[in-house]
């Protein structure tokens, strides 16, 4: 039998299981452990937008200190980012998901100590080393221990915590305005110290990913796991013989790089391009301009009460959330695609909207409410497809063999775009304003729902191991 038909009839069997599964609730278990790993990483991204305001009145930062601290994190992510396949497939996802959340706590507690600017960049590349780990080995461990039925929803748990993280950092920002500016900031990154604690010891109860368990010959042990993590005893077993078919089809030679980069196959090149393709869309349609600078684009649209300001982005952050609950129920019945089509195409046209709000000359309480509920509008449509799926999608079609390296080549690229988005955007508004910015945005959008229309196959219901096979038609 050749491997696509193997993949078929493998395919085949995992329908006929699913059709009436019963949800795994350990699979669940897992999963939200390893996702609540990045509510630290949320609450870094979302933090500054409020912080930097009294940061520069404490520490008498520049713009453009404040641009550079801002966006800097998403550059010093790469230095963790490159290396975290690596560190997965010699570690584990789970020990590689405790480093991270040490790096975590010494990042925020020197945060809240930073005494100067150099002090506060080299506190930030040290919380940076650990969100780097996070966002890429989260959801490879969550897709490879997901049983097929729910791997979609299960897999957005990790856009719903980094979320919930957002939201607490929104609100940290509101409930600590009033406190004198030298105090406010570092209480507000000391609360950040405890948590990743907690959660490492939570992710030390996590069994580890079976794949890499089958990867390293421990079959015994990857059968237990997928036992416990799968709707049926069936699956189980249909699960483990689909994995070990990986490991029996002849592998490429050379280095895992020269696979993926150097000489990649057809097949591979086609995942590839899906991979980049979605992480730079996802940042490039301007997402962390949005959560780093909401407060500037609410000034600049006429709320001028840094209260009333604090309190629109804790509403945004509310929006943002709730909206990802709806891509958890759609993601599994509907599919990947049409929700990243309906996303990418209301983001366009709520930046849209946004952009002609702020072009108004004469601002008013009106255009600052229209302002508000566009901004509103593009979280909800992020977060009902871009959001949360971006590294779903990226981490199920990898093959197996690839899907740690491929998994941080794609977030690479993502940092990389949100630096270059996070680090320009106070720049890029002073030399084509602010509401040009949000034009390009909404341009970059409309591109984006082109390229999920022609490059992005259906992935729903398919095991990963069969993915090869659906990119190799």
């Amino acid at each position: 039998m050749t491997h696509d038909a193997a993949a078929e009839a493998t395919t085949t069997k995992l329908l006929a299981v699913l059709e009436k599964p019963r949800r795994n609730m350990y699979a669940f278990a897992c999963v939200t452990l390893a996702s609540m790993t990045t509510i630290v990483t949320g609450y870094n991204l979302a933090l500054m937008s409020g912080a930097e305001l009294f940061i520069r009145e404490d520490l008498g930062l520049t713009d453009t200190q404040v641009e550079l601290l801002a966006g800097s994190m998403n550059v010093f992510m790469l230095a963790s980012i490159l290396f975290s396949g690596w560190t997965a497939d010699l570690l584990g996802r789970r020990v590689t998901l405790v480093v991270a959340n040490a790096f975590l706590t010494a990042g925020a507690l020197a945060m809240s100590l930073g005494g100067g600017y150099a002090a506060l960049m080299a506190a930030r590349f040290v919380t940076s080393i650990g969100m780097g780990l996070a966002l890429v080995v989260a959801p490879v461990y969550n897709a490879e221990i997901s049983p097929p039925s729910t791997r979609g929803v299960l897999s957005s748990l990790l856009d719903i915590f980094i979320n919930v993280g957002i939201l607490l950092g929104y609100t940290s920002n509101y409930a600590l305005a009033d406190l004198p500016a030298h105090l406010a900031w570092r209480i507000m990154y000391a609360i950040g110290v405890l948590p990743p604690v907690l959660l490492a010891v939570g992710v030390l109860a996590m069994p580890e990913s079976p794949r890499w368990l089958a990867m390293r010959g421990r079959h015994a042990e990857a059968r237990a796991v997928l036992w416990r993590t799968s709707d049926t005893a069936e699956e189980a077993d249909v699960r483990l013989e689909d994995i070990k078919r990986t490991f029996d089809a002849p592998q490429a030679a050379g280095s895992v790089w020269q696979e993926l980069i150097v000489r990649p196959s057809a097949t591979v090149r086609r995942i590839l391009i899906c991979v980049v393709g979605l992480h730079f869309f996802q940042e490039a349609s301007g997402i962390d301009a949005v959560v780093l600078y909401s407060p500037l684009v609410f000034n600049k649209a006429g709320m001028s009460a840094t209260s009333s300001i604090l309190g629109a982005t804790v509403a945004v952050g509310v929006v943002k959330t709730c909206f990802i609950f709806v891509a958890m129920l759609l993601v599994d019945r509907v599919g990947r695609r049409p929700l990243l089509l309906a996303s990418a195409g209301g983001v366009a046209v709520s930046f849209t909207a946004l952009a002609l709000t702020l072009c108004v000359r004469e601002t008013s309480s009106a255009s600052a409410a229209a302002s508000v509920a566009s901004v509103m509008a593009f979280v909800a449509a992020f977060s009902v497809g871009f959001g949360p799926l971006a590294s779903t999608y990226a981490a199920e079609i990898m093959p197996l063999r690839l899907r740690a390296q491929g998994a941080g080549l794609g977030m690479a690229v993502n940092r990389l775009t949100c630096g270059a988005v996070s680090m320009s955007f106070i720049s890029l508004a002073g030399w084509i304003t602010m509401p040009g910015c949000f034009f390009l945005y909404a341009g970059v959008a409309a591109t984006a729902c082109v390229f999920v229309h022609l490059r992005l196959p259906e992935t729903r219901g398919r095991s990963l191991e069969d993915m090869e096979a659906l990119f190799a038609k």
